[in-house]
């Protein structure tokens, strides 16, 4: 038996806690003005000021790159190199949630 990842729930449940998230995935990251600012870790980003979260949304974007995403999953997916269940499967279990497939 199959089941779906609900990806709404996770990434809603990870909004409460994005910070937290965000401090572990990008550490050395500041807020300003509602936003995480980190270094990129997936290219050789050597200041501040490029990669941003939007704490209440998650969307994110490298506007050295244009790189960009919606939510918190697809950043995952993009930091981690992996596709959207998995980083959905990652982030539930960062969240202490329980995904079967």
């Amino acid at each position: 038996m199959s089941h779906t990842i609900n990806f709404d729930s996770i990434n809603r449940a990870a909004l409460q806690v994005l910070p937290a998230i965000l401090r572990r995935l990008l550490p050395g990251g500041k807020v300003r003005a509602g936003e995480y600012v980190a270094l990129n870790p997936t290219r050789a980003d050597r200041r501040f000021g490029s990669f941003k979260v939007n704490l209440r949304s998650g969307k994110w974007a490298d506007f050295a790159t244009s790189d960009a995403g919606g939510d918190v999953i697809s950043l995952i997916a993009y930091l981690e190199k992996r596709s959207q269940s998995d980083a959905a499967r990652l982030l539930a279990g960062m969240l202490g949630f329980e995904v079967r497939t």
